[in-house]
């Protein structure tokens, strides 16, 4: 059981866009209220009050908790696995052990106030290996989280990058989920200054990650932790013709010793901000539909933007469609369920 400490349950209320079109919303209402969908949202944000309250610029600072149990009765998802969004952990040294500390028992305590509804990944602060560690130990073994959230890149250093060894050997021994959210890399943080991040760096950066955790050996020494990569891996499908020729590199056999497809096929991808019918077609192209899992990217994303797309989009069939909501998490990741 999470700690007593007592926090807000309600946010500030804002004027977060939560819901899509009228006639699309009242369709999936009625779904979701007789429960034929029966979802699972791996890829749903929350904003704790220690972030909160420091007043950072954004969006987020509009979430509300209600909202967001409107928007998923509205589309039939009946469980919510919470993460922090980028910039994750908005600090460094005691300050930002206190803010992942009191975000994970925050976390915890909605897990435990609303039943089945919200499962949680703990965040974890990066600037410190043993502090990550120490709270990965107390997201698992006193806040019972269902995994880890990390993101892309840590300061120009990507998740394959040995210097990460100590986290992933503990992961690996709990046989942990990590679901891993885009950040802008240290590299490349507004090239284009009329261009958001969020257009082209997070699928970038995305994929960054994916060739670093295989190219740099990751995958191959942790085996058993599962990862989630967002928004239907980025811009890797794109860029499979390409990984299959470095393939070919002995350096890259020895650090993937069986290829990038066969790496890249025991990862999980959620099809948050993608899941049109261009980026869910190529994604199934290069991974196992048992792979995909449903995500939202709420509040930026509405649920029943997603069901849309995948329901309309013609690339999934409906027993697929169907795995794509649940059956995959089911299957593959049960902590989730």
């Amino acid at each position: 059981m999470p700690p007593s400490s007592q926090w807000t349950r309600r946010a500030a209320l804002g004027a977060l866009a939560a819901a899509a079109a009228a006639p699309v919303l009242r369709e999936s209402r009625a779904a979701g209220a007789s429960g034929a969908r029966n979802i699972i949202d791996v890829h749903a944000h929350y904003q704790p009050p220690a972030i909160r309250a420091l007043n950072l610029p954004g969006p987020m600072n509009a979430w509300d908790l209600q909202k967001q149990i409107d928007d998923m009765d509205a589309a039939g998802v009946t469980r919510a696995v919470l993460s922090v969004t980028t910039p994750g952990v908005p600090a460094t040294g005691e300050a930002g052990r206190r803010i992942a500390r009191e975000s994970n028992e925050y976390a915890a305590t909605l897990a435990s106030d609303h039943g089945r509804r919200f499962g949680f990944f703990t965040c974890v602060p990066m600037d410190d290996l043993d502090a990550a560690l120490s709270e990965v130990a107390y997201g698992f073994d006193v806040l019972k989280a269902q995994g880890v959230g990390l993101f892309t890149s840590y300061a120009g250093h990507w998740l394959g990058d040995t210097q990460f060894d100590p986290l992933f050997a503990e992961l690996e021994r709990r046989g942990a989920i990590v679901f891993v959210h885009p950040t802008s890399a240290a590299c490349c943080t507004r090239l284009i200054p009329e261009v958001a991040d969020t257009l082209i760096e997070y699928g970038t950066d995305t994929t960054r990650a994916i060739a670093s955790y295989v190219y740099r050996g990751a995958a191959h020494r942790f085996p058993n932790v599962r990862m989630i990569w967002s928004h239907s891996a980025g811009t890797m499908p794109y860029l499979i013709e390409r990984f299959d020729g470095a393939d070919r590199s002995p350096a890259a056999r020895a650090q993937a010793p069986d290829g990038f497809r066969a790496s890249i096929g025991r990862f999980w991808y959620d099809i948050a901000q993608a899941s049109n019918p261009v980026a869910t077609y190529a994604l199934r192209s290069v991974v196992p539909l048992e792979r995909i899992v449903f995500g939202t990217d709420y509040p930026f994303r509405t649920s029943a933007d997603h069901v849309r797309g995948l329901e309309t989009g013609k690339v999934f069939a409906p027993q697929e469609i169907a795995a794509i909501y649940r059956g995959n998490v089911a299957k593959g990741l049960p902590q989730l369920v």
